[in-house]
């Protein structure tokens, strides 16, 4: 979990994320027409993101095709949510009929 946290410290990572994101199976040059960076400084940033797990990378020919992958945040969300989900949860519905008991 420490690198995909390390990999989204970055705002311009996050950013290439988004752009994998809305357009499934781009090639790296799709991702390197929204920045104005090098093309290696771009695939450093890539190869963090795959690293992490948050890309996947499909060599097709000469281009690689990148996808993103959400089981990394799906992860820490359900790590860090689902005990605490049903604490509140819990919590607010027993506030709700407290609220309606009161009226």
């Amino acid at each position: 979990m420490d690198k995909v946290f390390q990999a989204l410290a970055s705002a311009a990572r996050r950013e290439m994320l988004d752009i994998v994101r809305d357009q499934p199976g781009c090639s790296v040059a799709d991702v390197c027409r929204h920045f104005d960076v090098s093309r290696i400084a771009v695939m450093k940033h890539l190869n963090i993101l795959e690293t992490a797990g948050l890309l996947i990378s499909e060599k097709k020919g000469r281009h690689r095709c990148l996808y993103f992958n959400t089981v990394p945040i799906q992860m820490i969300h359900e790590r860090w949510t689902s005990e605490f989900s049903s604490l509140w949860a819990g919590k607010l519905t027993a506030f709700k009929y407290r609220l309606e008991g009161a009226s």
